[in-house]
């Protein structure tokens, strides 16, 4: 299903365009002058907070021209990495929690969902201490699976805890077009 390979943070950062997950974001932000342009709450309970926003600052790296070409980028790998020290990571259960609305939502709703190109282009979730997000750092907009978000959300939540030493991590996309990424909220 998902193939997880472990690559070294700096290799990561070297690798990955748009410094947005170089920093931690302060208080439920995923980047520096994030502006959210749309807010509502999904799965059964509605209780997980999803939010569409835009990083004005990393808008110069990414063409502003945009095809009309969507593409589909279910089931594609990623490679995870997981944020070291440990400390303040997310609740793992509170991490399940946002996965099983997703799953949730792609039962009632559909199983794709669309990310955007430019300034748009990150989808954020959060519930209590987890936040994670996804971003897609293609020049086109792009389509992804709301379950495989949730089994990154599922591997990533317990596999880069505290008990291992890391505080949340991320999963980047073999071909860099987009990442998904768990951190205490």
């Amino acid at each position: 299903m998902w193939s997880f390979a472990l690559i070294s943070v700096a290799l990561l950062f070297s690798n990955v365009s748009g410094a947005i997950i170089a920093r931690e974001a302060a208080s439920s932000q995923v980047c520096e002058g994030q502006v959210t342009l749309s807010e509502y709450y999904i799965g059964e309970d509605k209780n997980v907070k999803v939010q569409h926003a835009t990083c004005p600052e990393q808008a110069s790296k990414v063409s502003t021209l945009v095809g009309r070409q969507i593409q589909n980028v279910c089931g594609n790998t990623c490679a995870t990495s997981c944020f070291t020290p440990s400390g303040g990571g997310p609740n793992t259960g509170d991490c399940h929690v946002i996965a099983d609305a997703l799953r949730y939502n792609s039962q009632n709703i559909g199983a794709i969902f669309p990310v955007g190109t430019g300034t748009n282009n990150t989808v954020v979730m959060q519930y209590a201490s987890c936040l994670s997000f996804f971003v897609n750092q293609e020049t086109v907009p792009i389509e992804y699976c709301r379950t495989d978000w949730a089994a990154l959300i599922d591997w990533i939540g317990p596999n880069c805890a505290s008990a291992q030493n890391a505080h949340g991590g991320l999963c980047v996309a073999t071909n860099q077009q987009w990442f998904a990424q768990v951190q205490h909220a």
